[in-house]
């Protein structure tokens, strides 16, 4: 995601008409231009600047952590179900738009890739509630209280959407972060695994595997090894241990 990121921004500078051709519109996917099933995801969610940069090494940090606790097929999982999902939303919220209105409508730049990156801190945040952050690199704050924060805010926007008769707002968000509900009820369930448990899980394999790659050879096991040089009696019977 981060990638597509750079890709949209590249894509932005140099070919800012071309912006237009990558968005998600069901209309124009309807009508052949199927390579905007994908093309979407290069459109990234903001400007650049300096704050873009830092949080896109945050959701680096809190993606590569989540990847060794889920695992990387639940991970990939997680994430692809959130881009199917912001698929299936579009062409959801084009039917709805099409039905009231007898006309097709445009999305624009509705659906991009910032509440699959919102999904991703959620996920994390429900993982790992009481994890401690520095919020402007000064404040300590647990990131259960942030991602309560967003949650709110995400609420807020609904209310207003709907309050306004723009029922395109919550479509998206609903869409967008149905992969976090998912997972939200698998965890409330008890399937989640702690990222300490697959830690000592993974952690117990490795010296399985290093044991067995220390002490087996052909000629079957050794009772002695040189915590030096590493050989043992079968390199040389006449050793002393």
């Amino acid at each position: 995601i981060i990638v597509t990121y750079i890709a949209g921004y590249i894509i932005a500078l140099a070919a800012p008409i071309m912006r237009q051709y990558l968005t998600l519109e069901p209309y124009y996917i309807l009508h052949g231009q199927i390579w905007r099933l994908v093309s979407w995801i290069l459109i990234p969610p903001s400007s650049l600047d300096i704050f873009t940069i830092i949080m896109l090494f945050f959701y680096y940090s809190i993606g590569t952590s989540l990847e060794r606790a889920w695992g990387d097929f639940k991970y990939n999982v997680y994430i692809f179900s959130g881009i199917l999902m912001t698929i299936l939303g579009s062409f959801l919220l084009y039917g709805i738009e099409y039905a009231v209105k007898g006309y097709p409508a445009l999305m624009g730049t509705a659906f991009s890739t910032y509440y699959i990156s919102l999904s991703i801190f959620l996920g994390f945040a429900i993982s790992f509630p009481d994890m401690q952050v520095l919020l402007y690199f000064i404040i300590p704050i647990k990131i259960k209280w942030l991602a309560y924060l967003d949650v709110a805010l995400l609420a807020y926007s609904m209310i207003t959407s709907i309050l306004s008769g723009n029922w395109a707002g919550c479509v998206v968000i609903l869409c967008s972060l149905a992969n976090v509900l998912v997972f939200f009820l698998m965890t409330r369930k008890g399937k989640h695994n702690s990222f300490r448990q697959n830690r000592r899980r993974k952690e117990f394999k490795k010296a399985v595997s290093r044991g067995e790659a220390e002490y087996r050879n052909p000629n079957g096991i050794t009772k002695h090894k040189c915590a030096i040089c590493g050989r043992t009696e079968k390199d040389d019977p006449n050793l002393e241990f």
